[in-house]
Parts: structure tokens; C-alpha cells; sequence
């Protein structure tokens, strides 16, 4: 509970996105003011030590407190995972019953929980009882529009031990599409004393400020929108202080993602970091002058160090522009 106070503003958890090199990012470019939670980890496969997912879990390098978010159906299975990810280095734990993806959602995980709150208490309480540390829950306004059951969902995750609740304004049947709901995120603060994060179209300052104002919510969860630009989070941050902010220019857009890249790296090797690395040159460069054509060429690059050759050249023609 003490995170959300602090934190008033959270980098979401996003499949594929936010992960290590990502979270690393937006701290050095961000700051301390942020709140990170890990993409989601299959209970299943953490507790059978899966290599890979037990690496995802694995915070214990990182020099900033990190939320694991787990991902599963089994009450069970969340008891071991919780206990493996206190040992992983969690500050807290968060369990995943908001996923619109139909893989898992055919698993019986992520939003189709929000059908069965026995089952969804029944995982809270197994994840409560496993561990000391403080566990959120993130949930969606409901499976679809005939089934909007936020509120209900909010009260069960605070009668079931959840230390704070983080609510995606959609429905899961709209994904990420149309507009949230901020209405059902207000009604949800107002029906539980726990803290509450708010998420969905918080794109801008503004759009923070006014989901604060609106919602009356303890913290805003950001994530799309700090896809190739962690420096909204920091706007964020300073706008609610009433404190400005400065312009990113393309030489620090070119810095950063360069850094980006080479934390990919490190991370995952020059093979996987290439191929990862392509969606981060679309996010960084999708405002800069002739950015579909430089996309169009890195696509097709297969060789990291020549990958990186190719954001210097296209980058020090905008510098230059930028200049004159």
C-alpha cells in the first residue's frame, strides 16, 4: 500500500514490452517518481522453473523497487510463485485478471476470471497467505458490456487481502480499443478503501491530471504511451508537481534509443535483441521526418552492429536538420 502512495505514477506491464531493459530506461529517463510493474509470469511455468519465465521474474539486479505481476488460474500454483518471487526480488506481487488475450483467456487466466469471483478471491488469498509482501490485483470494468461487475470486483479483491487494486477502464471484450471508461474507475475508488491506480487513456500530462481530478484515484497506471517516449512519465511526474518541463530533442531521442538497444544486448544477446529492437526504432522515430522509409530499410537489416551503424546514419541527417 505504502508503493502507490509513493509512486502516483506507474510504467503498466506490457507482454513483450516492459521488460528489464525497458523498465531500465524509463528510470534513468523518468526518475525514482516511477512505479514498475514486470510483465506478466505464468504461475505454471515459474514454478516448474522455466528458465525463461524465471529470468522475467528475477529482479534482483535492478536498482529500483519492481511489482512481479503473476498470471494464472491454479490458487495453488500462485502460492508457490509468490514464494519463488520474494526470493526473486518482488517488492510486491500482482496478479494478472485483466488480459484480453485469447490464448490466455482459454487457460482459464486474465480477464475471464472476472466471470468467477470465488475462483478470483479464492487465488487472492492463496497469494495473500503465501507472503508478507503487498499484493495488487488488475482488472478490467468488466468481461463485456452485459457483464460489468468493476465495483463488485473491486469490493471481493479487498475482502480477499488485495493491499491495492489497479482498474483498466475497458471492458475485455473491447481489448484496447475505444474509449475507457473513467466513470467505472471513479465508482471503484468510491467503493473500496484500499488504494485504487487508474489505467486507460492516460496518453499526456492533461490526460493524468485530469483522471487524478475525475477519478479522485491514489496513482495512474501509463502504457502505450510511453511506447519510444519514457519521457511522458517524467512530464507526467513534473506536471502534477507544477514543476515544467523541457522538449526531448532528437539528439536525446537518438541517445536513448541507442542505449535502448544496447541494454537489449546485454540483455538478450545481438540475435534476439535485433528482431526486439525493430518495434523500439518504429515507437522512437514515428514522428520524425522520413521515419517510414528508415523503417522500411532497418526491417531488413540482419546484423546488429550494422543495425546500429543505420540508427547513426539516419539520426545524425535529423540532427543536422534539427540544427540548421
Amino acid at each position: 500500500m505504502n508503493m502507490v502512495l509513493k509512486n502516483k505514477i506507474f510504467l503498466a506491464p506490457m507482454a513483450g514490452i516492459t521488460d528489464a531493459p525497458m523498465r531500465r530506461i524509463v528510470y534513468e529517463e523518468a526518475g525514482a517518481d516511477i512505479g514498475f510493474v514486470s510483465e506478466m509470469v505464468a504461475v505454471n511455468a515459474i514454478s516448474y522453473k522455466n528458465a525463461k519465465t524465471y529470468r522475467i521474474a528475477d529482479v534482483r539486479d535492478e536498482p529500483y523497487p519492481v511489482i512481479v505481476q503473476l498470471m494464472g488460474s491454479d490458487p495453488v500454483l500462485f502460492e508457490n510463485a509468490a514464494k519463488l518471487v520474494v526470493d526473486l526480488g518482488a517488492c510486491g506481487i500482482d496478479i494478472n485478471m485483466g488480459c484480453p488475450v485469447r490464448k490466455i483467456i482459454s487457460a482459464g487466466a486474465g480477464s475471464v476470471l472476472m466471470t468467477d469471483e470465488k475462483k478470483a478471491s479464492q487465488i487472492i488469498e492463496a497469494t495473500v497467505r503465501a507472503t508478507a509482501l503487498p499484493v495488487s490485483v488488475k482488472f478490467r470494468k468488466g468481461f463485456d458490456n452485459e457483464n460489468v461487475n468493476a465495483v463488485s470486483f473491486a469490493k471481493m479483491c479487498e475482502n480477499s487481502g488485495a493491499s491495492f487494486i489497479t482498474v483498466h477502464g475497458r471492458t475485455k471484450t473491447q481489448g484496447y480499443s475505444g474509449t475507457a471508461d473513467w466513470d467505472i474507475i471513479q465508482a471503484v475508488k468510491e467503493s473500496v478503501k484500499i488504494p485504487v491506480v487508474g489505467n486507460g487513456d492516460v496518453a499526456t500530462p492533461q490526460d493524468a491530471q485530469k483522471m487524478f481530478n475525475q477519478t479522485g484515484v491514489d496513482a495512474v497506471m501509463v502504457g502505450r504511451a510511453a511506447l519510444g517516449n519514457p519521457w511522458v512519465l517524467k512530464d507526467m511526474s513534473l506536471f502534477l508537481k507544477h514543476e515544467p518541463s523541457a522538449p526531448v530533442s532528437i539528439k536525446k531521442i537518438y541517445q536513448t534509443l541507442l542505449r535502448h538497444v544496447q541494454y537489449l544486448k546485454d540483455y538478450y544477446g545481438a540475435k534476439i535483441a535485433l528482431g526486439l529492437s525493430r518495434k523500439y526504432v518504429c515507437w522512437y522515430c514515428k514522428k520524425l521526418f522520413d521515419a517510414k522509409k528508415f523503417r522500411e530499410k532497418y526491417m531488413k537489416i540482419t546484423d546488429f552492429d550494422f543495425a546500429l551503424k543505420e540508427i547513426e546514419s539516419y539520426f545524425q541527417t535529423q540532427i543536422s536538420g534539427e540544427i540548421k
